[in-house]
């Protein structure tokens, strides 16, 4: 649900037609007014289209829901009279809705709601002649909630996670009432402390306070009082915890098996081992049962096996995996393992970039996949058999997924719009394959959701400029450039170096809401940024080149990234040039700040400043301990040699911090070791300290203050 779509020169042409006025520069209030849309969901009868739609209200400070629908014009359809982006329209516009799912039938669909309090399964009625919802009905009733809905294939029963207490066994109603119980001591004690047994006990922006993922099951049509099942008993996260990507579990095509991601070792704080399980979907099955027939079919490989899926035929299960041990940044391989023989295939052995998201072919034939490759995320087949995968659709796209008609719907976005969705007819795409097919060779997608048109059409924005120069280690390094509104040839502008964080990420001509370098861009600046050595994208030796190097080859790729763009664009004023960066690029600022005097100022967010102590308050020890080759107290002089707090003595650059007290990836604590040390040692500085925020800066208003916060301080010491 973050990809673009970098062909479709149809947008801005269908955009300028039909809303003719003079442009102007972008605004933080235009970028809330956009529609957030999520992955398409196709009916079985290949008529329509579900998906989510985040509307955001920055005066009420909230980020709500919404299904809507829209027709795919399927030839022979009632919709089929219908172009491409008429028709589209909320379903269920009195409450909250997110994540529809279709029942096979088409006549009904499930959704999350939080209308009555907490996050709950509910059901809609469906109308397929006329693509209305006819009633709604809640399913789920927990006290800890439910999310990740998925039917079964029969459509009987309904899937579902919900965080619960691992000692709360028994029967289905035992279980239920224990946990239920639980939920309401917990609430309503005045001691609100907690005690740890293990590491991770806290993640991402939470404590666990003891609960573990299990995934549930219920019968779609049932009886009040009738509790779930639940198909994952044990002291584990079944399934484990994802940031966004598919689902990481999946029905067998004749919903007789379960297969989910659950990690069981010991030590989960330094493990990336997930492995994928098997369960035969039992009725009325205990936990002692269903245990004793749960079976881990990737034993054999101790780095991460995920996101399994299903052929339709049901001979194969396709998955994600990685072959090093502990490391979150090894390739990402697409794997088939075959039910019967057990058997398993590498189908990406030649390919050097990670698979994301991928579906099956409708007849089993082909496995399509998006990857990341010099700033853009184009959509690849391969073969079950074996053979290369071939690239099929250039552009930036994510979440392909089939219409029973074999039309492929995708997530497209740009760095000039956010994300809607497309449409690519002409399975199985013959006439793009190959090794690099020019655009006009393919069949290029039509976008189908027109959501943001209107705002978008009234705003002035640059196209993303991609350029190359020699990096560290000789290489060949990408950087990418976005020019002001309005721009002028002859006029100097100061720049905003953006630094990725990851550092295993990159960027590309794709949107952001909470770096958006459009935004950046907006108030008269140059925007530079660069994939330096450990970006992904560019194959894996690449990326792997940080791996305890983290102000090595990367700091030298972004000095002389910036030092190309001034010399090749003579509208940068290097007088005026200020440094921004979060996570890792937070931590890269702070290296900066100890390394360089070239900039003006310097942003630093939810960055590491002092490497001993991140270690010792992250909760995924496993990323700092690959990352460093140990830990401080076996590899003290790595830690030491990339620690930008031992730099301290050369501050001099006025630096903004930035830091949320719920980031547990990075503790807050880096944040204010690094505004002390800054205000000890007289160098100008602010710090930017978000109470309710995490890693990122979700809330609209404090968003917000965010971004007009960054851009003072930059404009503060740009324009002296």
């Amino acid at each position: 649900m973050r990809r673009l779509l970098h062909l479709a020169l149809c947008t801005s042409l269908s955009m300028s037609s039909a809303f003719p006025q003079t442009k102007r520069a972008f605004t933080f209030e235009d970028m809330m007014a956009l529609k957030r849309v999520g992955e398409p969901v196709p009916s079985p009868d290949g008529r329509w289209v579900l998906f989510s739609v985040v509307d955001v209200s920055l005066e009420a400070n909230t980020r709500i829901p919404h299904v809507w629908i829209a027709p795919l014009g399927a030839t022979g359809s009632a919709a089929g009279s219908v172009s491409p982006g008429a028709g589209e329209r909320v379903l269920i516009p009195d409450q909250d809705s997110d994540r529809p799912r279709w029942a096979p039938d088409g006549k009904r669909f499930a959704f999350i709601s939080n209308k009555q309090g907490g996050a709950q399964v509910w059901l809609a009625d469906f109308d397929p002649t006329s693509g209305k919802v006819t009633a709604t009905h809640q399913l789920t009733a927990l006290a800890a909630g439910a999310g990740g809905e998925l039917w079964s294939p029969d459509g009987n029963n309904i899937l579902f996670v919900s965080d619960v207490y691992p000692e709360c066994q028994g029967s289905a109603a035992e279980e239920q009432d224990c946990n239920a119980r639980k939920v309401e001591e917990r609430e309503k004690s005045k001691v609100k402390a907690l005690t740890f047994q293990h590491l991770l006990y806290r993640h991402w922006n939470a404590y666990k306070e003891g609960k573990r993922s299990h995934i549930f099951i219920i019968p779609a049509d049932r009886a009040p009082g009738v509790p779930a099942r639940d198909l994952t008993p044990g002291d584990y996260d079944a399934p484990v915890f994802s940031v966004d990507g598919q689902d990481n579990y999946a029905f067998s095509p004749d919903g007789r098996e379960l297969c989910y991601t659950s990690n069981h070792d010991k030590v989960e704080a330094i493990s990336t081992n997930n492995d994928l399980w098997i369960v035969p979907v039992l009725p009325q099955a205990d936990a002692s049962q269903l245990l004793a027939r749960t079976k881990n079919i990737t034993a054999d490989n101790p780095a991460s096996d995920s996101t399994p899926l299903y052929s339709p035929d049901g001979k194969y299960i396709a998955y994600r995996a990685q072959q090093r041990p502990g490391y979150e940044s090894d390739r990402f391989r697409l794997m088939l393992h075959e039910r019967q023989t057990g058997a398993k295939k590498n189908l990406t052995e030649t390919f050097e970039n990670w698979v994301g998201t991928f579906t099956w072919a409708p007849d089993s034939s082909w496995i399509f996949f998006a990857a990341a490759e010099s700033g853009q995320s184009p959509i690849w087949r391969v073969s079950p058999g074996g053979g290369s995968p071939q690239r099929v659709l250039m552009g930036f796209f994510d979440d392909p997924t089939f219409a029973r008609d074999k039309t492929l719907l995708l997530s497209g976005m740009s760095v000039r719009y956010p994300n809607e969705i497309y449409r690519a007819t002409g399975y199985p795409f013959e006439g793009c394959v190959a090794s690099h097919a020019p655009a006009a060779n393919c069949q290029d997608p039509v976008q189908l959701s027109h959501l943001n048109d209107q705002v978008l059409s009234q705003i002035s924005m640059s196209p993303l400029e991609s350029f190359w120069f020699e990096g560290a280690k000789r290489d060949k390094v990408q950087g990418f450039l976005i020019k002001p509104p309005n721009f002028e040839p002859k006029q100097k502008y100061p720049v905003k170096f953006l630094i990725h964080g990851g550092p295993q990420g990159a960027w590309g001509d794709d949107w952001s809401y909470r770096w958006n370098p459009e935004l950046f861009a907006a108030n008269g600046y140059v925007v530079v940024m660069i994939n330096f050595h450990g970006s992904t994208g560019y194959g894996q030796k690449f990326v792997d080149a940080i791996n305890g190097d983290w102000g090595g080859a990367p700091f030298e790729d972004l000095m002389k990234g910036l030092d190309h763009a001034e010399k090749t664009y003579p509208f940068i004023d290097q007088d005026r040039e200020c440094a921004l960066g979060a996570s890792y690029g937070g931590y890269m600022a702070n290296w900066v700040l100890g390394h360089s005097d070239r900039f003006k100022c310097i942003v630093t967010h939810d960055g590491m400043f002092n490497t001993t102590s991140a270690w010792g308050t992250t909760e995924e020890l496993w990323f700092n301990e690959w990352e460093f080759k140990g830990t401080p107290y076996t590899n003290r002089a790595l830690y030491d040699k990339w620690s930008p707090q031992l730099a301290a003595t050369s501050f001099k650059t006025p630096t903004l911090v930035i830091h949320g007290q719920l980031d547990y990836r990075l503790d807050v604590s880096e944040g204010l070791q690094l505004f002390t040390t800054l205000q000890r040692l007289g160098v100008p500085s602010k710090m930017l300290y978000f109470p309710d925020e995490g890693h990122w800066v979700l809330k609209p208003q404090n968003s917000q203050l965010w971004y007009k916060t960054v851009n003072d301080w930059v404009e503060q010491w740009t324009n002296r």
